[in-house]
């Protein structure tokens, strides 16, 4: 069985055409031109605007010409995330996907449920011909898993519609209301490169197995953090082996909790044995500190050849202590809405080249207050420690509207459908609901979807079960949107 035998068949046919397509955010012109080639198979209206959105429209079922226009809309990227041990080029490679009892998953890298299920959701509205709806828009943006740019480039006055159906949420059974704004940081250490002296041995120190995940929904989990893990290492060798840090290299992407790291250090010869003793030490207090939420950590020191140069001793001490020191993790919980939290940071990627070690991180509050603190916070830590820090990419929130009458039409339908209200929510992720409710402030919005586990992760999975129960709410509420 594949994902193309299950139900339904409308939607999973379609999600399988975008795991055929290569569309890891910022190269998205083969998923794009499939999109565009879909519609024109399909007798669909569509187009590509100037930034590179792709644009629908489907005409009214008859008789239901006079109900407000709804816009669907997701995202075409997603996350290029793989285990250290699978092959694959996320530029040429399609997903491949395994069906494990009521999850569809993907072999080794990110399945592209987030948010490939939501846009194929919208395509099988454009397709099937019994689902009854008034005027219909889909929005498939691009780049929105690194800076929602195509939400930020979209024109007001392209789309007419009155209610936007975001499907980017990931809980069959939440109703998304509003959502946390984001911001960027990007700490530049400058170092130089010097001789790695002789008698000297060097050594690869692998972190892996952690769980990892989307730095939004997951960050409250208080996974470990493979960056905050590795330095943790890196500054007693440093401090008290003479060890000599050649590469440290950690993380891939700004929105995923780092769940690998690498570095590779020099260490004395006559100091090798206690220096391994030391690092199996510290690993197995993080092991067991991590045990409930990190069970496959690993640690692995292996020797490797011996480069010729390393990372100045001053600035790599001083950027782990950064590192050490910076936050990744929430920072406070919602006073508004109990559970849910505030604000947050993850310390997401670290980069050693060409004379500078880099960290990159990715701040979300629902307070653009709490916001600011938190980055000044994170400038105080990295200027004291003698780098150079930028921060960009900033985005609003969206703020909660509970009462809006598409609200209340959901939830209203899915407790007829399944005898259960929705938990009525504000994602501490980011939607691109932010960007699109600025340029076009009358629409009422919401975010809906089916049940995605560990999105921005190699372990994300789809439940299948959740997929059919949320095709036929979404079916629901397109026939039963009120009049103008």
């Amino acid at each position: 069985m594949t994902i193309k035998d299950l139900q339904p068949a409308v939607v999973w046919n379609n999600f399988y055409g975008l795991t055929r397509c290569p569309r890891p955010s910022k190269h998205e012109e083969v998923v794009r031109q499939h999109l565009l080639d879909w519609a024109k198979a399909h007798k669909v209206e569509a187009f590509a605007d100037e930034t590179g959105n792709v644009i629908m429209r489907v005409p009214a079922t008859p008789g239901f010409e006079n109900r407000k226009g709804v816009i669907l809309q997701g995202h075409m990227d997603m996350v290029p995330q793989k285990t250290a041990d699978t092959v694959h080029d996320f530029l040429k490679d399609p997903i491949e996907t395994v069906i494990d009892g009521e999850w569809v998953k993907a072999k080794g890298t990110t399945l592209g449920a987030d948010n490939g299920m939501g846009v194929a959701f919208a395509m099988a509205v454009a397709e099937d011909k019994s689902v009854k709806h008034g005027p219909v828009e889909i929005l498939v943006t691009y780049d929105e898993e690194t800076g929602m740019t195509g939400a930020e480039a979209l024109k007001p006055g392209l789309l007419k519609g009155d209610i936007l159906l975001n499907l980017d949420s990931e809980d069959e059974k939440e109703l998304c209301i509003g959502c946390a704004g984001g911001l960027d940081a990007m700490a530049d250490f400058k170092y130089k490169s010097l001789p790695v002296p002789r008698g000297y041995q060097a050594y690869k120190i692998d972190i892996k197995g952690l769980s990892g995940g989307h730095s939004g929904m997951d960050i409250s989990l208080y996974r470990a953090n493979a960056n905050k893990v590795m330095v943790r290492l890196l500054i007693p060798l440093l401090e008290r082996y003479g060890a000599k840090v050649c590469e440290f290299n950690g993380g891939s992407l700004r929105n995923a909790i780092p769940f690998e790291a690498e570095a590779v250090v020099a260490l004395p010869a006559e100091k090798v044995a206690g220096a391994q003793r030391l690092v199996r030490k510290l690993f197995r207090i993080a092991r067991e500190r991590y045990l409930q939420s990190d069970p496959g950590m690993q640690c692995n020191v292996v020797r490797v050849r011996k480069p010729l140069r390393y990372i100045e001793d001053g600035v790599m001490l001083n950027a782990c202590k950064a590192i050490a020191a910076c936050p990744s993790n929430v920072i406070r919980m919602s006073q508004s809405m109990p559970g849910m939290t505030e604000t947050s940071i993850n310390l997401a990627v670290v980069r050693t080249r060409r004379g500078h070690l880099t960290v990159a991180s990715l701040m979300r509050s629902a307070l653009n207050t709490s916001k600011a603190d938190l980055a000044l916070r994170v400038k105080y830590i990295f200027e004291f420690a003698g780098a150079k820090i930028r921060f960009f990419g900033g985005y609003p929130g969206w703020t909660p509207k509970p009462e809006t009458p598409v609200n209340k039409l959901i939830n209203d339908l899915h407790i007829k459908l399944y005898g259960e209200p929705m938990n009525v929510f504000a994602t501490h992720g980011g939607l691109e609901c932010a960007l699109l409710g600025a340029k076009y402030p009358n629409w009422e919005m919401v975010s809906i979807g089916p049940t995605i586990m560990y999105p921005h992760s190699p372990d994300e999975k789809v439940h299948i079960p959740a997929v059919q129960r949320s095709w036929e709410l979404l079916k629901a509420v397109l026939e039963n949107i009120p009049e103008k």
